[in-house]
C-alpha cells in the first residue's frame, strides 16, 4: 500500500470549549474535506452554547513558538487565521505568515455568534495594517466590514462597495458574506477585476454556529488541494451550505453547524 500525506492546512486561531467554532471547527472542517489539519492556538475561550463566558490570550512567546515548530518542520499547503485577540497576536502571526509561500485565508474574527468581543478595539488597526496585506482571501461579514472599513451594507448593492474597500486594505480577494441581509444569502468575491457571486437556499435552523470558521477553513482546505480561488469559494459555500442544514441542537442555546454532514448523510 502506498501512503500518501494528505495536503497541510494551518489553523491559527481560539479554542472553542463547546467545539462548535475556532480551532474545533477548523480541525472538523479539513478532516472533512481530506486534507490534514494542524493548530497554533492564539487564545483559549470558555464558550458554551449561550455565548463566550470569557477568554484569555497566550503569550506572545507561545503562539510564536507553535508557528515556528509547525512552519520549520512541517510545512504548509494554506493557512487560515481566526480570532487573534490583541494587536500583539496580530503582529505576531502576521510577521510569521509574511513570509509563507501558501495562500492564507483570513477570517476577521471580531465578535462570536451571540455577539460577544473576540478582538480588542486596539487591534483593529492591526488588522487592517499587517494581517489583511498578507491575505490571499478575507471572509468579513458585514459586521466585520463595517469595523474595519466603515462601510455599511443594507443590501446586495453596497457589497461591491464593500469589497474594493477590503482590497484597498491589502487583501488580494474579498469575499464579502451576505447572510445577514434579507433573502436568500448571497456572497460577492472580487479581486478587484473579476467578480463573482454565490448564493444558496437560506436554511430554517437557528443551529448554525461556527458557520465563518467553516467557510473560511473550508476554502483554505480547497486551495491546498489546488483549486483556484473562486472554485475554492464556490465548494467551501456549498459544503458550509449542507453544514448548516444539518446542524443539531445542543445546549440551551444556539447548536453548531454539522461538520460531518456528508459522512451522515452517506447510506449505511
Amino acid at each position: 500500500m502506498t501512503v500518501v500525506t494528505p495536503p497541510l492546512v494551518l489553523t491559527v486561531a481560539g479554542s472553542d470549549s463547546g467545539g462548535g467554532a475556532g480551532i474545533q471547527a477548523d480541525l472538523k472542517t479539513m478532516l472533512a474535506l481530506g486534507v490534514h489539519g494542524m493548530s497554533v492556538i492564539a487564545a483559549v475561550t470558555a464558550q458554551n452554547s449561550l455565548g463566550v463566558q470569557g477568554y484569555w490570550e497566550l503569550p506572545e512567546e507561545a503562539v510564536k513558538a507553535q508557528l515556528d515548530s509547525v512552519l520549520g518542520d512541517i510545512g504548509v499547503h494554506a493557512v487560515k487565521t481566526g480570532m487573534l485577540a490583541s494587536p500583539a497576536l496580530v503582529e505576531t502571526v502576521s510577521a510569521a505568515l509574511a513570509g509563507v509561500d501558501a495562500p492564507i485565508v483570513v477570517d476577521p474574527v471580531g465578535v462570536s455568534k451571540h455577539g460577544d468581543s473576540l478582538l480588542a478595539p486596539e487591534a483593529v488597526e492591526t488588522v487592517k495594517a499587517k494581517l489583511l496585506p498578507v491575505a490571499t482571501v478575507v471572509t468579513p461579514n458585514l459586521w466585520e466590514v463595517a469595523q474595519l472599513t466603515g462601510v455599511k451594507v443594507a443590501d446586495e448593492r453596497h457589497m461591491r462597495r464593500a469589497a474594493d474597500a477590503m482590497l484597498a486594505l491589502g487583501a488580494r480577494w474579498a469575499l464579502i458574506k451576505g447572510g445577514h441581509l434579507p433573502g436568500a444569502p448571497v456572497d460577492l468575491l472580487t479581486d478587484g477585476s473579476a467578480v463573482h457571486t454565490f448564493g444558496a437556499p437560506r436554511h430554517n435552523n437557528r443551529h448554525t454556529h461556527g458557520t465563518g470558521c467553516t467557510l473560511a477553513s473550508a476554502i483554505a482546505s480547497y486551495l491546498a488541494l489546488g483549486h483556484e480561488v473562486p472554485e475554492a469559494v464556490r465548494l467551501a459555500k456549498e459544503y458550509v451550505t449542507g453544514a448548516i442544514a444539518h446542524g443539531f441542537p445542543l445546549g440551551a442555546g444556539i447548536g453548531p453547524v454539522d461538520h460531518g454532514w456528508r459522512r451522515r448523510s452517506e447510506p449505511a
